[in-house]
């Protein structure tokens, strides 16, 4: 459901459907648009766009669709269902080419029948369409190429037809031959020829000559110069010629009513034909309009979700498109944790704007069209959509503007709920702005509660405050440049949006005394109160870029974990392997020995302790340790990739200097109970700078302590990405700052920002532009400069540059 009754004109949809319309090829095609209905239906939307984006596909990958000859043959289809009636000749003529048509559209859909179809949605439309190729070679038997009736259409026309042309033959025969005559006699020029007058053949003649011609005059020239006079030789003839033709009109009449009752049975399918003709040329004319304005078909979900990246309000890009001019783009997020923005900035900023282009697109969607957006976009769908925007007094009924929208208001409480989207333009305006203010609260409270959707746009403070202390509401800013005083038409979701009253007003060109004396009835609390909010959002922005970059370095660290881990895991596989290989071998190494052993205590028995033959026996033995012993020292084959274990010594551990040596520049140190190792830079007395990586810093010696230059190097290794990532920021780094027209707070929390970042990326020197006026905003960041250890010295610009308008910082 859709409220008001005007709701396409107050969202400007009837220009969408305008464009289409004017994109169609027949009146199938406009009567199709003109009843283009909203649908809360899924299946249903989810079927139309699929439809349309299929065509978008045919548009732009095929050359061969049949789009030619859409015509509108219903109403004489209507017309014949009477018996006797028959089909004009020309409707006759489209008729066959409308089928064609349809025939190769219905063939072109249906190529892939034994594949998988490349346009399902398509070819679903043609299931019911019924093909008779009979009735397009039944026409071809009536009318040739050119949608004449064809001289065999029947028997009786082609012997009508011969007595024509034998007849005229004739009669052309008879009238040139008294033409020549008369032009002998100097009765008619001689360049005249016979003409036509009433459907006879007659001879142009002088007015003084036409006594001398026998005939009836049937006719003279405006100029009265020239008489048309009939010979009496061709009177009959020409009255044959009459007859003739009244008999082939009769029997073309009767040709086409004959026709008429061969295709009376076939029209219930021939109106479903031509209602896939009309479907066709409104899904064409709706791809054409999606190429137009670059629309895609979205990820569609069956909920109440908004999840725009990108979105384009369509009739405004359609007319900067003219202007050579780019359409600023717009990110809107609505789901069940935030399901009502409102929307704050200064007048002519784009709020109605941004607010039209959520109900607009929501409404194209839901009619089956799509929208222009980025691919990573999701659109749900809404029951209803209630929108009130504009002025809606009236004379008549006894309404102002405020009671229209208090009347648009009951109607949102009475049949709002979670499906429902509000689109509500300047909420509690019209009235005076306390009490409006207060019933807007009320009711944005009744909606959040009854949790339906909404984008609304306000000026009112209580309302941003009330979208930051309750959940299911979040603010939206329209953001402005301060500096340039001119809005940049883009919202920013999570602040609210400041409405720049004073400033724009001081742009314009108010009286300052006005502009003061205006500040002081409000208070300098209210007028400070925007310029606050700023000063938040702001910050906001700064810490939530400081925290990706702490999320990109918190991932590159979890990559490098499971990288180490999965080594590590290796590692232990190979481990264990080895281990088990090295006990296999050695449990075969002591069967072996025990082997021996045995052997030659047998042996020695046998011999019964022979001399010679223990000496030998004992030989052997110890030759059996020594292969034993050098099988210890060589290296061994363990492991089926071919690694070795070697046996390795254990080399002496270095001892490290002694910390009660003195610091020379150039020492690896780190800060005791510290992992971070950095290197000296200079020594003052009992202090040292020291280069802990990017951030220099100056240290007590007694808080030192030596480490090992591997150490160093596995620091240095561990930084190289986060060296990466700075080098990237260092590359978008402007070492000026400009903080001209700032309040002395504000100015100086940014001053501090910049100089945190430029001594972080190392940067030698920088800039800042305050400007001169009284010197106080000078004073304050001086004052502040002085306290920073990272910075060497500062002072005045050179003249030619700035001067005292202009503070050059020197950082160590």
């Amino acid at each position: 459901m859709t409220y008001p009754e005007n709701f396409e004109q107050k969202i400007e949809f009837h220009k969408i459907r305008q464009y289409i319309i004017d994109q169609c090829l027949s009146t199938l095609g406009k009567e199709r648009s003109e009843s283009m209905s909203f649908s809360s239906s899924f299946d249903e939307i989810r079927r139309w766009l699929k439809q349309t984006e299929e065509f978008v596909r045919i548009l732009q990958e095929e050359d061969a669709f049949p789009s030619d000859n859409f015509f509108d043959v219903r109403p004489m289809l209507k017309r014949i269902r009477i018996e006797g009636s028959w089909i004009e000749q020309q409707t006759l003529f489209e008729l066959r080419r409308s089928l064609q048509t349809i025939h190769a559209i219905v063939a072109f859909l249906r190529r892939d029948d034994e594949k998988v179809p490349r346009y399902p949605e398509l070819r679903a439309l043609t299931e019911n369409v019924v093909i008779y190729p009979d009735i397009i070679k039944k026409i071809d038997g009536i009318l040739d190429a050119f949608g004449q009736i064809r001289d065999n259409a029947s028997k009786q026309l082609a012997d009508i037809r011969r007595q024509l042309t034998s007849t005229m033959g004739s009669i052309s025969k008879t009238l040139n031959a008294i033409l020549r005559n008369a032009q002998s006699e100097g009765l008619v020029e001689k360049d005249v020829s016979p003409s036509m007058r009433d459907g006879r053949l007659v001879i142009p003649v002088n007015p003084a000559f036409k006594r001398k011609i026998k005939g009836i005059v049937h006719d003279e020239s405006a100029s009265g110069k020239t008489v048309y006079i009939e010979p009496s030789e061709v009177v009959e003839a020409n009255n044959r010629i009459r007859e003739l033709e009244s008999e082939e009109r009769r029997e073309i009449i009767r040709i086409l009513t004959e026709f008429a009752d061969y295709l009376r049975p076939f029209l219930p399918d021939l109106a479903v034909s031509y209602d896939f003709l009309a479907e066709i040329d409104f899904i064409r004319a709706k791809a054409r309009f999606a190429l137009q304005i670059n629309a895609i078909m979205p990820s569609l979900e069956n909920r109440p979700l908004m999840d725009w990246v990108q979105a384009v309000h369509p009739l405004l890009y359609l007319s900067f498109q003219k202007q050579n001019r780019k359409v600023v783009p717009l990110d809107i997020t609505l789901d069940e944790t935030n399901r009502i923005l409102i929307i704050s900035g200064p007048n002519a900023g784009g709020k109605s704007v941004c607010l039209k282009t959520a109900g607009l697109l929501q409404y194209m969607v839901q009619c089956g069209l799509l929208i222009p957006l980025k691919e990573n976009s999701r659109v749900g769908i809404f029951r209803d959509i209630f929108i009130d925007i504009g002025d809606e007094q009236s004379i008549e009924n006894d309404l102002s503007t405020y009671s229209s929208h208090l009347n648009n208001m009951k109607f949102f409480l009475k049949n709002c709920n979670e499906q429902s989207l509000l689109l509500i333009d300047e909420f509690g305006s019209g009235t005076e702005p306390q009490i409006g203010a207060a019933i807007a609260q009320s009711l944005l409270h009744r909606f959040n509660e009854r949790k339906a959707f909404g984008v609304i746009t306000t000026h009112y403070q209580n309302l941003k405050h009330y979208a930051n202390e309750h959940e299911g509401v979040i603010n939206g800013a329209m953001l402005y440049d301060r500096h340039e005083m001119q809005p940049l038409f883009q919202l920013s979701i999570g602040n609210p949006g400041s409405s720049f009253a004073v400033e724009i007003a001081r742009k314009i060109g108010l009286p300052e005394e006005v502009i003061a004396e205006a500040s002081e009835i409000v208070g300098s609390d209210y007028i400070n109160m925007d310029k606050y909010l700023q000063d938040i959002s702001r910050d906001k922005r700064y810490w939530e870029r400081k925290r990706d970059e702490i999320r990109r370095e918190r991932k590159r660290i979890e990559e490098l974990s499971e990288k180490y881990q999965s080594s590590l895991d290796e590692i232990s596989a190979q481990k264990k392997l080895i281990l088990a290989q090295a006990k296999e071998e050695a449990e075969k190494l002591l069967s072996e020995t025990n082997v021996k052993i045995e052997q030659t205590i047998r042996q020695i028995r046998e011999t019964q302790a022979e001399k010679e033959k223990t000496k030998q026996v004992r030989q052997t033995l110890n030759e059996f340790k020594e292969k034993v012993a050098a099988a210890d020292l060589n290296p061994a084959d363990v492991s089926k990739t071919g690694k070795k274990v070697t046996h390795r010594t254990k080399k002496p551990v270095r001892v490290a200097e002694s910390i009660s040596a003195p610091f020379v520049l150039g020492d690896v140190v780190r800060m005791k109970g510290q992992t971070t190792v950095g290197e000296i830079l200079e020594i003052n007395d009992k202090k040292a700078v020291v280069a802990f990586g990017m951030i220099k810093s100056s240290v007590g010696l007694e808080k030192l302590e030596r480490v090992s230059n591997n150490q160093l190097k596995k620091e240095q290794k561990k930084s190289s990405n986060t060296s990466d990532l700075m080098y990237e920021k260092k590359l978008n780094f402007k070492p000026d700052i400009d903080v001209r027209g700032m309040r002395g707070d504000e100015a100086l929390q940014a001053v501090m920002y910049f100089i945190d970042d430029a001594i972080q990326l190392n940067i030698s020197r920088v800039r800042i532009l305050h400007g001169t006026g009284t010197g106080a905003l000078r004073q304050i960041i001086r004052d502040y400069l002085r306290t920073v250890n990272g910075v060497a010295r500062f002072g005045d610009e050179h003249v030619q540059f700035g001067g005292a308008g202009i503070t050059v910082v020197d950082l160590m």
